[in-house]
């Protein structure tokens, strides 16, 4: 299979089922965010590949299994209205999300404060992932009939990536960075 068709040199593309629209079309900005934050977590699991810490495997089974579901968010925003989604988002998936950041959380020093992105370089690519998160929810709330569990994943998954990045951070040992006012 060639990597290039030469098909999107006009500035269209296609959805599934080969229906053709502008790159700049609703879906394909979904879609393609979520692809974004994807590729980020994508980024941080390589940051902790060769790593060692405590749960690491089970933390990485539930990163692959989270991006191959932003996969299938991916591919359901993608699919024109009308035609059968493949792999639809389901509420196990996000009950799945609900678990885990229930588990990861009872591990975390309750929050008293806001804290500031960074940390571990995993860390901090967690929470830019979760960013981009929010934003492929916004650009999928802006789609008609889109499956209400899909908007519940990306809103569930957000979450996720936060308590991961702050799990990340403290399994290496970073405090985290606390807001304050300027007045400090």
């Amino acid at each position: 299979m060639k990597i290039y068709t030469r098909s999107g040199d006009k500035g269209t593309t296609s959805l599934v089922y080969g229906v053709r629209v502008a790159k700049n079309d609703p879906k394909v900005e979904a879609y393609g965010t979520c692809d974004e934050a994807n590729s980020l977590i994508g980024l941080s699991a390589s940051f902790l590949r060769d790593a060692s810490f405590p749960e690491k495997e089970t933390f990485l089974a539930e990163i692959r299994q989270i991006q191959t579901k932003l996969f299938h968010v991916g591919s359901e925003l993608s699919t024109p209205e009308g035609k059968k989604v493949h792999w639809p988002i389901q509420k196990e998936d996000v009950e799945n999300l609900e678990k885990w950041i229930d588990e990861w959380d009872k591990k975390l020093a309750p929050l008293t404060n806001f804290i500031l992105p960074g940390g571990h370089p995993a860390g901090a690519a967690l929470h830019a992932a979760r960013t981009i998160v929010r934003r492929a929810e916004r650009c999928a709330v802006a789609l008609e009939n889109v499956n209400p569990q899909v908007l519940a994943y990306l809103n569930r998954l957000s979450d996720y990536l936060f308590v991961a990045a702050r799990f990340v951070n403290q399994a290496f040992g970073v405090k985290e960075d606390v807001l304050h006012s300027e007045s400090s």
